[in-house]
């Protein structure tokens, strides 16, 4: 059929009396999409050339085709007025012309002048009539073209037409232009070269032009999150700066792990069924035992007891009655620092200088708004050594963010129960054009540290940044649903660059 569409515009090209040939007149049966192609084909030849018309056309609606045959509304209430003597009256009119003729027709003619109203009547008030609406309407059927602006305003107002895009070519003949199509070869073969020495065959061929500028096909492939890229650039930024990477393979934790030892208060708000998810099945775990050996951590559970009722390792405590039951718990992890808590813990053993780091996910039962989920990942850090201060930890965070391209920080006191002093970390979000949260931190209390049994004078620097907030700020992502969820764009995944944090 390709073959026969392209024979026959060649041939139409060929017998035309002016050029260039119009394809709506010549080829009016042919779809735009099909003629387009065999257009295409006999172009790549050098046979043709052809210019694309778009245009909008006015096609009658059914409406419109009912009053072309019948007449329009206001002519059908001026004939049936004229064919009662006496006038007619307003409630008889829809029984006569329909309902839609009674409710277009009577206010158009009253317009147009061409019947009154007396009372309850109307009445017959020109002569004669011309009923312009289908005059207009046979025109433009006729010509296919748009009239004057006001009257397709009016036309369209009254959904008589709508516009319709056209789609047409000028073609005229190309360099190459022959009433057959020659097929054209598209690889020189082995049997065209030996054929050559007896007859020439491979001369006598015609040979495709190869299109250097064609793209090659798409090729299928899987495609790593945006979070995934920024997750394997933070590795990459710790192991350089010589962290150790956390365990974190525990979703559910203890209210133990998960508050207690991070010296959070029982009656804390942070624990309120609000704020955290709690596991209905089992609710309650065993008491916290080694990893190793299996055996309860006696001392270590009466530490932390003691500390939180009564105060101890220089702290006063909480001073409030601490419940074993609370702490035993099961939660589904508000943050990684759980896991910070257990390695600093074990490092107690064998107190020396170390960096620690996770990434991976927690949960909180927080409102879902552009900036917050209820999941989300934290990337977590914690440097352990001896003498360490407070400046020690600004100038390592801004050291950190410089190496993920973040140099606009501000840092803003805060309270947290398991660190003091605390810090907010704030970066500049040029796609919100906003200071956005994007950590906390903090150096980990000494009764926290000493009740695990690490030597009074070391100190342990830690913080909490979520993955989330730096992958919008490095993809200009302005809802964080857009990022992670159901809303995701797999486009984007697909075609999102990779990530090179900006490093100095």
């Amino acid at each position: 059929m390709a073959t026969e569409l392209a024979t026959r515009v060649l041939h139409s090209l060929n017998d035309a009396s002016e050029l260039p040939l119009a394809s709506s007149e010549a080829f009016p049966d042919v779809e735009p999409t099909v003629l387009k192609g065999a257009l295409d084909s006999l172009r790549s030849r050098e046979m043709l050339v052809y210019e694309t018309i778009d245009r909008e056309e006015p096609v009658l609606t059914e409406e419109a085709e009912g009053i072309i045959r019948e007449g329009s509304h206001e002519a059908k209430v001026y004939e049936a007025v004229c064919a009662a003597m006496d006038g007619i009256k307003i409630s008889e009119l829809p029984g006569i012309v329909g309902a839609a003729s009674a409710k277009v027709g009577q206010g158009k003619a009253f317009k147009e002048g061409w019947i009154k109203k007396d009372g309850d009547k109307l009445l017959k008030k020109a002569a004669s009539i011309n009923d312009t609406t289908r005059d207009q309407l046979q025109l433009i059927k006729a010509r296919q073209d748009a009239p004057e602006p006001a009257l397709l305003a009016e036309l369209r107002k009254r959904k008589l037409i709508a516009m319709q895009k056209r789609i047409s070519f000028k073609i005229n003949k190309g360099p190459k232009f022959a009433l057959e199509v020659v097929k054209e070869e598209t690889d020189l073969t082995a049997e065209m070269i030996a054929r050559y020495s007896l007859s020439g065959s491979w001369k006598d061929k015609s040979f495709k032009p190869y299109n250097f500028a064609a793209l090659g096909a798409n090729t299928p492939s899987g495609a790593l999150h945006p979070l995934n890229k920024v997750r394997s650039e933070f590795r990459n930024i710790f192991f350089e700066m010589g962290f150790t990477e956390m365990p974190t393979n525990r979703f559910v934790e203890t209210g133990f792990w998960n508050f207690d030892t991070l010296f959070v208060p029982q009656q804390h708000p942070a624990r309120d069924l609000q704020d955290t998810f709690y596991i209905s099945d089992p609710a309650v775990a065993d008491k916290p035992r080694d990893d190793e050996t299996g055996e309860f951590l006696a001392e270590y559970w009466e530490n932390v007891r003691e500390v939180h009722q009564d105060g101890k390792f220089g702290s006063l405590g909480y001073r409030y009655p601490w419940k074993e039951e609370e702490s035993l718990r099961l939660v589904l992890r508000t943050h990684t620092t759980a896991i910070s808590a257990n390695i600093l813990h074990k490092l107690a053993k064998n107190p020396r200088p170390a960096r620690y780091f996770s990434i991976d996910r927690v949960f909180r039962n927080e409102t879902v708004d552009a900036t917050h989920l209820a999941e989300f990942h934290q990337v977590e850090g914690v440097i352990a050594d001896y003498n360490l201060t407070l400046g020690d930890l600004i100038g390592f965070m801004q050291e950190f963010f410089q190496k993920m391209g973040v140099h606009q920080l501000r840092f803003k006191p805060a309270y947290n129960p398991y660190t003091e002093p605390s810090m907010e970390i704030f970066g500049y979000h040029e796609g919100l054009g906003k200071w956005v949260e994007i950590g906390n931190s903090g150096m980990f209390r000494p009764e926290m540290l000493e009740s695990m049994g690490l030597p009074k004078d070391m100190r342990a620097h830690g913080w909490g940044l979520s993955l989330e907030r730096p992958t919008m700020i490095r993809y200009k992502v302005n809802n964080i649903r857009e990022l992670v969820g159901h809303k995701v764009d797999l486009n984007f995944v697909e075609s999102n660059a990779a990530v090179r944090l900006d490093r100095d």
